[in-house]
């Protein structure tokens, strides 16, 4: 595809208003809060004295005072008793001659407590003594000390209710959103995606543009009676462009575009999921005509009944109200669904039915044409050198999706822009090439001289069978250079786009695979774990051509089902259909197979190995060796064109030989990569 799978999401439209429905902060509220805090605490500070200068002081203290003649009764500072009406006790404000340590006499204010009741005639005979006539005020106070106690508290109630109300207007909200879809809407000003940003997937295309055309003009359809399809499935691996395909069908008929993932529909509380199906189609009516694009359908439509465990399953529950919602809707309406998934073995089949989703669409990988297409697509938006070829770039990337194929572009991009180049040349699109597909060079990994030595042996196998035998594809390049997982690599890439497997081919590529542990043996009489990875993978290619692809004497029986794609709740419960004496013959069969695949690359090797001791030490030299080193290694027994070395590696000690006698520290390698084949299998 000419892009990458991209989620409309990014663009969905907003409120008028510009509000996203995130809260905003309420200054006022705030500011009320904290005006009620501050009276709070004066009202608290003052009832306690700690804003006054008055002293509280005992009774016994104040009467001392008095006798001192230290109580001060002027008409600056009388001395007053403030009786409040309902209460037993009386306040007795006043002021006395106070002194520091050593200091001057000071007034200090001063209040009492005194009780009427029992004491009055005391307390007037102590001021009579002294000639001390007290002020009495009559005061009722009651209600203002009740409300100084009381507003603060209650201001302070309010200003949380003011600051709170509109957390709680959006917890109601949401509360009550729960049920809304989350399918977001691309309005039309912003979906300028068209049919010429997709390349690729021309066949995929013919048969989404009937959508096209029922979008634009429904009655062109509805004269001749004819029902343009509910549902639209797109089927295919990751990468392919499946969403950037349905984005271009909604902006080559300027309609409205709603997005939404499987996984949006299921949340925690029961019931959720079944109203945001029911939310999804009631908007899509009000915005018909229009498209309506469910991502990964798969984690919600999945097959029912498969389930580990009891219990209410609200994922199904949200399939049968899907389910309901497209068996209820009219195509007349101009509602039409999308749906994309990489696993359209785990859908319900009432999901595939005619009715529902009508129409499957396959967007496979692109082939050599689609793959140009792709790389010019993508190649607009950077600077490329005079000697790039695309053309030959898209034949030497079988396999790669639409989302590789744009990695590539901007992985060369940055190599170049790192290395201070001016444009892009056809170097770094080779080695963005490479990079994408087995990983970046790991030069700083510290190798030991054991382990590359083993590994220019291993992969000195590799290459040569892949170059000797006639049924393989083109090698492409040998490298001891460690990149991604592998120590190692022998990389090959074929010449077309392959579809199909031959048993000739199958053969050839087990021998190919041995190779690499039989030079190992061969030449350091001992073995390691690095053809873990290649053991892998001729077992999986021998039970292959035994059990589906009938390449053995076993004949032409499928003993398995395709295991690509692993559905656990329903693998479980299935039983093996071949007896035990069968499955014992398809393990003799395999071995058989692997066993003379093994025995053939071994007479091979024999016989060549002179040539392979010296792609090994030219390996050891240059560390990565081109299809045509090799090819000249094999013709004339010598390099005679060796790579240019951008810097010269350090020197090494000299190649193994037949005597000499290695042991490799096998745990602690990483598997050489084998055969990491660009293409699937």
């Amino acid at each position: 595809m000419a892009d990458n799978e991209q989620k409309s999401g990014k663009e969905g439209r907003q409120r008028p208003n510009g509000n996203n429905n995130e809260p905003q902060l309420n200054w006022r509220g705030l500011l009320l809060v904290a005006v009620a805090i501050a009276l709070l605490g004066g009202a608290l500070l003052v009832r306690g004295g700690s804003f006054s200068q008055v002293e509280e002081i005992p009774n016994s203290r104040f009467y001392e005072l008095l006798n001192e003649s230290k109580i001060v009764s002027t008409p600056e500072h009388p001395l007053a008793i403030n009786v409040e009406e309902g209460r037993k006790t009386e306040t007795i404000t006043g002021s006395y001659r106070k002194k520091a340590n050593n200091g001057p006499e000071t007034i200090q204010s001063f209040q009492t407590t005194v009780f009427i009741a029992y004491d009055g005639q005391q307390l007037r005979d102590a001021l009579k003594k002294v000639g001390i006539e007290p002020n009495i005020r009559s005061q009722s106070n009651a209600f203002a000390s009740t409300m100084l106690n009381l507003v603060p508290i209650l201001l302070l109630f309010v200003a949380v209710y003011f600051f709170f109300r509109s957390q709680i207007k959006m917890a109601g909200k949401g509360a009550l959103n729960f049920g809304k879809s989350k399918a977001r809407m691309m309005a039309r000003d912003k979906n300028r995606i068209t049919f010429k940003d997709v390349a690729g997937v021309e066949e995929a295309k013919e048969e989404v543009s009937e959508l096209v055309d029922f979008l634009k003009d429904p009655k062109k359809f509805q004269k001749l009676g004819g029902r343009i399809p509910k549902g639209v499935l797109m089927v295919g691996p990751p990468g392919t462009g499946k969403t950037l395909l349905a984005r271009a069908i909604a902006g080559e008929a300027d309609v409205p575009f709603f997005s939404i993932s499987g996984s949006d529909f299921v949340e925690m509380f029961v019931g959720v999921g079944a109203s945001r199906v029911r939310d999804m189609f009631e908007q899509g009516k009000k915005n018909a005509p229009c498209l309506m694009f469910i991502d990964e359908i798969d984690a919600v439509g999945r097959h029912r009944g498969h389930g580990l465990g009891g219990g209410h399953d609200e994922r199904e529950q949200t399939l049968n109200q899907l389910l309901v919602e497209m068996d209820g809707f009219d195509t007349q309406d101009g509602v039409i669904i999308i749906a994309a998934t990489n696993r359209p073995d785990v859908l319900d089949p009432a999901l595939l039915r005619p009715g529902r989703f009508d129409r499957q669409v396959n967007v496979s990988l692109p082939d050599v044409k689609g793959r140009e297409e792709i790389l010019n697509v993508h190649s607009k938006k950077v600077k490329l050198g005079e000697n790039v070829n695309l053309a030959v770039l898209a034949r030497g990337t079988p396999g790669y999706s639409g989302a590789e194929l744009a990695n590539v572009i901007n992985e060369a991009a940055l190599m170049a822009a790192r290395k201070g180049l001016r444009a892009i040349s056809m170097r770094e699109l080779e080695e963005a090439r490479d990079k994408v597909r087995w990983g970046k060079e790991r030069r700083s990994l510290a190798m030991s001289e054991r382990e590359k030595i083993s590994t220019a042996w291993h992969e000195a196998g590799h290459a040569l069978l892949n170059v000797l035998l006639e049924h393989t594809n083109p090698l492409h390049k040998v490298t001891i250079i460690p990149r991604g997982p592998y120590l190692g690599a022998t990389m090959y890439l074929p010449e077309g786009d392959k579809y199909s497997t031959q048993q000739k081919e199958a053969l050839d590529s087990l021998a190919v695979i041995m190779g690499g542990r039989i030079t190992e043996e061969m030449f350091t009489n001992d073995i390691s774990n690095g053809a873990a990875g290649d053991i892998k993978q001729a077992t999986q290619l021998a039970r292959k051509m035994v059990c589906e692809w009938g390449m053995s004497l076993l004949g032409m029986i499928c003993y398995s089902e395709n295991n690509d794609y692993v559905f656990l709740a329903r693998e479980m419960g299935r039983n093996r259909e071949y007896s035990e004496a069968t499955a014992e013959q398809i393990d003799v069969e395999v071995k058989r197979i692997i066993d003379q695949a093994y025995s053939r690359a071994t007479t091979i090797l024999s016989q060549n190995r002179a040539k392979v001791e010296i792609i090994a030490n030219a390996l050891l030299e240059y560390e990565t060796l081109d299809a045509t080193h090799v090819q000249e290694i094999i013709e004339f027994g010598e390099l005679r064109n060796p790579p240019i070395l951008e810097s010269k590696p350090p020197p090494l000690p000299p190649p193994a030989t037949s005597t000499m006698q290695t042991s490799h520290e096998g745990e602690h390698r990483l598997p050489p990569g084998g055969l990491p084949s660009p293409a699937p299998a």
